[in-house]
């Protein structure tokens, strides 16, 4: 069966994901080499769920941010510095407690997005809150999909809230995402 809609992608990619060999250090080494290249120094990272490559391996070269999800007034999320990250998630991630200090936007140089899978549009399968969604259209830095090579298809559904990535970071390296300006 060929999946259609976002819920049959999400069950296709979670047990795709569950069969996949860790490739966190391969894909961290290329992701590590296109920030320096494009000269980014603070990069808004994801704390990984269980499955994800796992960034936090540029930690030691980068000044890396990650978010807290809120709720109130609507879903969004709040950045931080990466070492305040230290309660448990109602998702399973690590995050800062609700009185962290917040960072700005407008002071990230890139945005590495975490997803369940990728289409080579950059179309990112998330987990179905729309939180990156809603903080990308005010971000005009780098913003790269984060994904094993095995997760990253041809298409994807697409709805007019969706933000694509403009570059894919897999363990084969980091590449445009096709039909997108870098």
């Amino acid at each position: 069966m060929v999946p259609i809609t976002k819920a049959e992608w999400r069950a296709w990619a979670r047990q795709v994901r569950a069969a996949q060999p860790d490739v966190s250090a391969t894909i961290t080494g290329h992701l590590r080499t296109f920030l320096r290249a494009h000269g980014a120094q603070r990069v808004l990272a994801y704390r990984a769920l269980s499955g994800e490559p796992d960034v936090a391996g540029l930690a030691d070269d980068f000044e890396l941010l990650t978010t807290r999800a809120r709720f109130r007034p609507q879903p969004h999320l709040t950045l931080h510095p990466w070492d305040t990250a230290t309660e448990l998630s109602r998702f399973g991630a690590w995050q800062p407690p609700a009185n962290a200090p917040q960072v700005p936007l407008a002071s990230v140089d890139a945005v590495l997005l975490p997803a369940l899978a990728y289409d080579r549009r950059g179309v990112r399968l998330g987990y179905g809150g729309g939180f990156y969604d809603r903080l990308l259209p005010n971000f005009a830095g780098l913003t790269v999909g984060v994904i094993p090579v095995a997760l990253l298809v041809p298409a994807l559904p697409t709805e007019p809230h969706d933000r694509p990535a403009a570059w894919l970071a897999t363990e084969h390296g980091v590449q445009a995402a096709q039909g997108l300006s870098p």
